[in-house]
């Protein structure tokens, strides 16, 4: 077994302008902010924390201005997220009709899952485990 201790893995999300995807994070999900850093057009960077699961936004901006992320070559993709939920039910109530891009399903390995684009590009899939999905 190695002697490397791993504590936690927080997903950085690029995007072009953070602003336009903090009303999906904070007012419809829940999330509040827990540290931030101005850049030269609005935000640069924020994290954003719920109910232990920690997001980060940072702006292709601000990757490209930091000089110790040279070697990193973020371009227009997109990530993707899985968060399992507790509700699905009220999670989907506070969904935009115009997100959706994977309507609510039953999935081979047990969930319930809703699958959403957030403002800044990036792929959410919620998902509900048990007796109680769906």
């Amino acid at each position: 077994m190695s002697a490397v201790r791993l504590l936690k893995s927080t997903p950085v999300l690029y995007v072009e302008a953070i602003e336009p995807c903090l009303p999906f994070w904070e007012a419809r999900l829940g999330f509040a902010r827990t540290a931030e850093v101005p850049g030269d057009a609005g935000l640069a960077f924020v994290i954003l924390m719920r109910d232990g699961i920690e997001v980060m936004l940072q702006t292709h901006a601000a990757l490209a201005a930091d000089p110790h992320a040279t070697g990193i070559a973020i371009g227009a993709g997109r990530s993707a997220l899985f968060v399992e939920v507790a509700d699905l039910d009220a999670v989907a109530a506070v969904l935009d009709e115009g997100e959706i891009v994977m309507p609510r399903h039953r999935t081979f390995y047990g969930a319930e899952e809703i699958g959403v684009r957030e403002p800044g590009g990036h792929f959410v899939t919620f998902a509900q485990f048990g007796a109680d999905a769906g």
